[in-house]
């Protein structure tokens, strides 16, 4: 399973973006699916997670209500949408995939993309 990230830029604080996933091909060991970053000196946190098998999701305390998660079950395609950015939202987002929720949340993940930048300015 290949993972391609899209969608990261630069926005001003309060702005928004939409983060895209798209995978080559659904397995059952990428039966869920999450988004995570890692800023410059901190490690990696899961940012949110969605399961495709059922539908739930997963938040960062820290993102809840401002981002939100969802798929496109026809595309293979997990998006982000990012709202209210703040600058502390800056950082290297990464998707994931792998089995189970509990798991991507975790960061047991089987597969991994390519980052992309997020730059907030204040």
């Amino acid at each position: 399973v290949q993972l391609q990230a899209s969608g990261g830029g630069l926005v001003q604080a309060g702005g928004s973006l939409r983060l895209s996933c798209a995978a080559s091909r659904r397995t059952i060991s990428s039966n869920a699916m999450g988004w995570f970053r890692q800023a410059p000196g901190k490690e990696r946190e899961i940012v949110a997670a969605i399961s495709w098998y059922s539908g739930s999701t997963h938040y960062a305390d820290s993102v809840r209500g401002r981002f939100t998660i969802s798929g496109d079950n026809a595309k293979n395609t997990v998006y982000l949408q990012m709202n209210i950015l703040k600058p502390e939202d800056m950082a290297v987002y990464y998707c994931a995939a792998g089995v189970g929720l509990r798991g991507v949340v975790a960061g047991t993940c089987d597969y991994w993309g390519q980052g992309t930048q997020v730059t907030v300015s204040s």
